[in-house]
Parts: structure tokens; sequence; C-alpha cells
């Protein structure tokens, strides 16, 4: 009876906190990265604890288990896109895990799929001499690449000219933005990756608090990177609130998982492609990376 009634508080603490829209401390926030497990358990724990005729915790437990079913489920389905008629846009990104990702394998993606904006993120100096080495600036021309060792680097490819901008605020890993020209249309480009929450999560907070919302009146805004959060997370969910599409959810791939590549930890959904809410979304796809502890993801636009 005991051991049920921690159970369950674990649970209703966790219910709690993503109802309210509370990340947290360092703790929660991991947690709460694992909502969709914690969803199912409780389905579970709800059932079984009824079986045993435990009516209040079975109870209370399940129905707190299916509203957040009814929160969780809708990242699964697609859902409606606005009329865009412009260019077409194919933005990828890709966590180079401290520089360790195969090089080769991230060209090949960016020429098989002819993608325009690459945005890397953990990198350092040798793999950016070996991205040259591989042929990506024959394929990407235009960069803004601002390498570091360890974790720190990020970098900026482009099949259009740049102008480097600075949208990210400061962040203790580089955020590089660019503006680029498509068809006639102005698109502005984050390569996002903010500190981890497990490592500071005020400052996990802050960090993706000063990215750029979307502009209706301005150029169009893609945030694209490893934003080290799920939609489950209150501090994400603001930038979606701000305006911003996640093109994994409008297409109905919410729960495709991006980190880690391996099975353990249980994998979840922290690497995304925002887009501004006068995009379409055609496509959205998740690719493997070998020797990266992320999987790339990938998304087909097109422009107002």
């Amino acid at each position: 009876m005991i051991l049920l009634l921690v159970l369950a508080a674990a649970f209703a603490e966790l219910a709690v906190l993503r109802f309210f829209g509370i990340d947290g401390n360092r703790v929660t926030s991991a947690l709460l990265a694992l909502t969709p497990y914690w969803v199912g358990a409780g389905v579970i724990f709800g059932g079984v604890t009824l079986a045993l005729r435990h009516w209040w915790i079975g109870g209370i437990v399940l129905v707190l288990a299916l509203a957040l079913v009814g929160m969780v489920l809708p990242r699964g389905f697609a859902s409606a896109q606005p009329a865009a008629h412009g260019g077409k846009l194919r933005v990828m990104s890709s966590n180079q895990y401290l520089g360790q990702a195969d090089v080769k394998t991230v060209v090949q993606l960016v020429r098989d799929n002819q993608v325009d904006v690459l945005n890397l993120l953990e990198l350092t100096p040798r793999e950016a001499a070996e991205y040259e080495q591989a042929g990506l600036f024959d394929l990407l021309p235009y960069r803004v690449f601002k390498p570091h060792s360890g974790g720190a680097g990020s970098g900026l490819a482009s099949r259009y000219p740049v102008t480097e901008l600075s949208l990210a605020g400061q962040s203790r890993m580089e955020q590089p933005s660019a503006r680029i020209e498509v068809g006639g249309t102005s698109v502005e480009v984050v390569a996002v990756h903010p500190i981890p929450p497990t490592t500071s999560a005020p400052t996990w907070k802050k960090e993706i608090g000063q990215l750029p919302h979307p502009d209706s009146a301005g150029p169009v805004r893609i945030l694209a990177g490893d934003f080290n959060a799920t939609v489950d997370h209150a501090t994400f969910r603001d930038l979606l609130d701000a305006g911003y599409t996640d093109a994994g959810l409008t297409t109905g791939n919410g729960f495709t998982p991006t980190w880690p590549a391996k099975i353990f930890p249980p994998p979840v959904t922290i690497d995304h492609v925002l887009v501004d809410p006068r995009v379409a979304v055609d496509d959205y796809r998740v690719f493997d990376v070998p020797d990266s502890d992320h999987h790339a993801v990938f998304a087909e636009l097109t422009l107002p």
C-alpha cells in the first residue's frame, strides 16, 4: 500500500508540472522529457491498481494519465498548413557529437536531399576542416562557422549567400544566425543549441527565451537545431505559443525520437525545425548519422 502511494504521488507530481507548465529544476526537466513514457506507465499502473481494488489511488492515477494522453496524442497526427506559394527551402540540422559524427554521411545527406541550409551543432575545428575536404562547400558554398573544441562550436552552411546576424543572444554554446534570400524572400535562420537543462535549468530557460520570435512584418524566421527540449517542456512550448510551427508536429511525426541514437536512455525528441507560421511544411524526416548520438532532422518548406 505504501509503495502504491509513493508511486502514485510521484506520478501526480509529474502530471501537475506538465499541466501547469512548470519545468522546474534539473531533475524535473529531465523527467518531463520522458512524459510519453510516463503516460503509458500511468495508464498501466492505474489499471493494475484498480484491479487490486485500490479504488482511490487507481482512479486518480488513471484520470491523470488519460488527461495526459489527451495532451500527448495529437503530436502523432498531421495538422493544417498555411497557404504558401513561394520558393522551396530545404533545411537540415545535425548534432556532431563533439565532432565525432561521420562527415561523409552528412555530406551525402545534403547531396541526396538537395539541402539548402545545413546547421551543424558541436562542430569542432578538426571536423570543419574535414567538411571542406569532403566537398560540403561545393554544395553549400556560403557559411557562418564558429567551431570550437568540445561541444560549444556550431556552424551554418548555405546554398545562398549569407549575411551574418546575431539573433540568439548570448549563450554558452555558439548559435550562429544568418539572413539569406530565396526567390526574393528574406529568410533568417538560427542554428539553435542552448545548454541542456540538466547542466543548468535557469540558463537553459534563459537561452531558449532569448531566441527570436517570428515577426509577421519581417523576414521569415526558421530555428533549427538541438533545443535540448521536448514539446513537454513549457520553455519550448513558449516558442510555439509565440507563433512558430514545429515541422515534426505539423506532419504528424512528433513522436519520432532524435536523441539518443541508442536505446538508453529512452529516446526523446529534442532536435527540431521550427518555422514561421507563414511557411508550409511539405516534408519532414529524421536521418541516422553514424558516430553521432543524435539523428539529423530535415524539413522541406514552401515559403510565403
